[in-house]
């Protein structure tokens, strides 16, 4: 099941978007806390926003620029303020589609299923895992934290990803290393403790430091 963000302050509006999508076999989230969209966004991690361009705190254009960095989810604007600026600003902010208030509910539906058959069908679901404030993006192997992003190289990005994704628990050494290396093997136990170290440096110099924690003999975690 697809999950839709809604980005909009009009509860008559937002309600009546959640209750179509639902209808459609959609799972919809209205945003409540304005000021804190993008944490909003990571906690749901959705497969599509629809986004208005007046908002409390920010507008859109704002909301849009910061998914951006961390995501390459489609986002469609949907706003009453639908001259050519706008919609040239939404475009270039990075969204997906732009819909005029008042709109046709079958319209936006028609958009957003072909929004996500265009996104979806010959790819996996492009998912993000967080930590901190920081945000790993399976899709582009990248990891942001307070506007820095940083490239991974694949050991790195596979020692975060399974860190994350048991975030809070201590990950074994030996089960790290069969990620990394793909095989029961040996591998030189200081191959890993190597990888950790520089994988570490690079994550202080981005604000990171002791992001990895080390569980003496056991192996390692990360978590809030």
């Amino acid at each position: 099941m697809y999950k839709i963000l809604i980005v909009e302050d009009d509860p008559t509006i937002s309600s009546i978007l959640k209750n179509q999508l639902c209808k459609w076999g959609y799972e919809a989230e209205v945003i409540s806390d304005f000021n804190n969209v993008i944490d909003e966004f990571i906690k749901y991690d959705p497969q599509l926003v629809i986004l208005d361009i007046t908002l409390p705190f920010y507008n859109g254009f704002h909301w849009c620029t910061e998914i951006r960095k961390i995501s390459r989810i489609p986002i469609i604007f949907a706003s009453s303020a639908s001259d050519n600026m706008n919609l040239i600003m939404a475009i270039n902010m990075g969204a997906d589609d732009f819909i005029a208030k008042p709109f046709d509910l079958n319209v936006v539906v028609a958009k957003i299923q072909a929004l996500l058959r265009r996104t979806y069908s010959f790819q996996g679901q492009v998912n993000i895992l967080e930590s901190d404030g920081a945000v790993l993006n399976l899709g582009e192997l990248t990891l942001t934290y307070k506007n820095n992003k940083l490239d991974l190289s694949k050991n790195e990005f596979k020692i975060l990803q399974i860190l994350l994704e048991n975030k809070n628990n201590v990950v074994s050494r030996d089960d790290i290393m069969r990620k990394l290396w793909e095989s029961d093997s040996f591998i030189d136990d200081n191959t890993l403790t190597v990888n950790v170290t520089r994988f570490r440096k690079r994550l202080e110099d981005i604000g990171l430091k002791d992001f990895i924690r080390t569980k003496k003999g056991i192996g390692y975690t990360v978590g809030d």
